[in-house]
């Protein structure tokens, strides 16, 4: 008899760090369980050089979502990105969306300008106004070659 309530015990014991480890793992990971409480928005780019899924979508320097999907417009031959913003944040028909950097050659990530309009954005909205990913590469090139000043 005693012997079985040890085995008990033991179970109920592993039982609990595997639950337990498996929270950590699921905030940790900053992966939901339930899909979270967010809403879509698209954004249609030139380049996205360096942007990935997954990447931090942000106003003002605080992370509000980040970029679902990222996919290209076969008839415009622009990048479409998909990216999904936390429920309480509203976002203007005039917001802009831009690709920075964070640091110089760090991560890219998606910046958004509020605009000053009333009108919100809905689920599956577009933001019409986009600022294209800076070609760090182009713009060395093209400060070591001269060729800025002939612009």
């Amino acid at each position: 008899m005693k012997m079985r309530t040890i085995e008990i015990g033991v179970g109920f014991f592993v039982l609990l760090g595997l639950l337990a480890m498996a929270y950590l793992t699921i905030k940790l990971g900053k992966m939901e369980m339930f899909g979270g409480d967010y809403y879509y928005l698209e954004a249609r780019f030139g380049t996205v050089s360096g942007l990935k899924t997954g990447a931090q979508v942000e106003i003002a320097g605080v992370q509000v979502g980040q970029v679902e999907s990222i996919e290209i417009d076969i008839e415009t031959m622009r990048a479409v990105v998909i990216m999904k913003i936390q429920r309480e944040i509203p976002i203007d028909t005039l917001a802009t969306a831009s690709i920075k950097t964070s640091g110089l050659i760090g991560d890219k990530y998606l910046h958004i300008d509020p605009g000053g309009e009333l009108a919100l954005l809905e689920d599956g909205g577009v933001i019409e106004y986009t600022n294209d990913s800076v070609d760090l590469e182009a713009l060395i090139g093209r400060v070591a070659f001269g060729s800025v000043a002939d612009e």
